[in-house]
Order: C-alpha cells, then structure tokens, then sequence
C-alpha cells in the first residue's frame, strides 16, 4: 500500500486518524447539547435542534474548527467543556508503533490538523504524541481549512515539503481531495475514525484498517 522508499515526509491528520474520532463526535453530538440544555433549561433534544443546523451551516470552515467561536456563539466556555470528557481521548491501536517505525527509518513527521489550538493543546497533553512529532501544523495559524486547496501551497510556507514524495494519512475525504489537487501524490483514508460507529466510505482512496498495514519493520 506505500512504498517507503518514495517518501520523506508523512503528514498526518490527529482526529479520526491518530486519535479516536469518538471522543470528538461525543463531545459535538451529546455532551455539548447536554451542557447547553442544562444551561437554556430545554430539553436535549430541544438543544440538538439548535445546535445542529447551526454545526452544519459552517461545516469544513474555519468557524466550525473554531473553539473561541463556539465559545463566544454559545456563550459557554468550550474548553472547559471539553476537558470534562478527556477520558474518551484515545489514540488508535498501532499508532505509536507506526510512529516510532517513523522516527527509525528517519521520516519527517509532521501533524497537520483542522484542530483549534486550545483542542491540540489538551489532546496532546493527554496522549503526548507530540514527542514522536517533527512538526505540529494547526490550520488556525495558517487561516485556511485543510479543504481548501490552498491550504497546502500555505503550509509549505511553514513546513517545506515535496509534493511528490509527501505522503498524507487524513480521515476527511474532502481534506484528501484538496491535497490531491494540490499534487500531494500520496493519499490514504482510515476506514474507521471512529471506533463507535461503522466504517466510513473512503471514496477514490485506499484506506487502512489501522496503522498496522503500513508500519514497515525497521531494526
């Protein structure tokens, strides 16, 4: 599925691809609902039918990706929130291994994630990924989604890369799409970013149970 021997650089999403999208779609689909229920004295259900159309209209933008602005929509602290749940902060089975394969046979890996950064911060302070990491990449300092083609031609403003000899491991087809047109010419999808709920539909791509099928034997 790669030929290691074709890349240098491996850029890698966090949410769905080395982290457990659970946590993630718990926090946005319950817990946050529930919380704002509690807040507006409504139902959850009531609170779902707020919040979701209101998730949905700024989806793959900035905005949505956005802690301050849910903060300041929602008038709640969303970090805060957030913390409350950190026990369903997980990393994927094989991760690591695939990580520390990395650093053996000497690619530069590079986290590059949609994720605000006060949601980084707190995912790497449970997980500490960040020690395998070459770079950290958050799309708030660039400020374009990874969706938008030129996303890329910004990040190598900030992270140097080739295009021909990058691969990029990413949950979101959309994200994958806008690096293909970019020219980024190694793509995979991950069939299950969220442990909790079936497979997702990699569209064009191939895409990896888990990090086990890639991870090469390194001495």
């Amino acid at each position: 599925m790669v030929n290691w021997d074709e890349i240098q650089n491996v850029l890698l999403d966090m949410d769905g691809t080395l982290l457990d999208l659970n946590y993630d779609n718990h926090f946005w689909r319950e817990h946050l609902p529930t919380r704002y229920a509690e807040k507006n004295s409504m139902t959850v259900t009531e609170a779902k039918a707020s919040l979701f159309p209101r998730f949905d209209k700024v989806a793959a933008t900035m905005q949505w990706y956005c802690l301050d602005y849910w903060s300041d929509e929602l008038e709640m602290d969303i970090v805060i929130l957030k913390e409350e749940v950190t026990h369903l902060i997980a990393v994927h089975p094989h991760v690591i291994d695939f990580l520390r394969a990395m650093r053996r046979s000497g690619k530069h890996i590079a986290l590059v994630t949609n994720a605000h950064q006060g949601s980084l911060a707190l995912k790497m302070k449970h997980t500490r990924i960040g020690e395998y990491l070459d770079a950290v990449i958050s799309s708030h300092t660039l400020g374009l989604p990874k969706e938008a083609p030129e996303f890329w031609q910004k990040l190598q403003t900030q992270l140097p890369f080739k295009a021909e000899s990058s691969l990029l491991i990413d949950d979101n087809t959309a994200v994958l799409r806008s690096a293909k047109t970019f020219g980024i010419a190694h793509l995979l999808a991950v069939k299950q970013p969220d442990s909790q709920r079936p497979p997702s539909d990699s569209g064009e791509f191939n895409a990896i149970d888990s990090f086990l099928d890639i991870t090469p034997q390194t001495p």
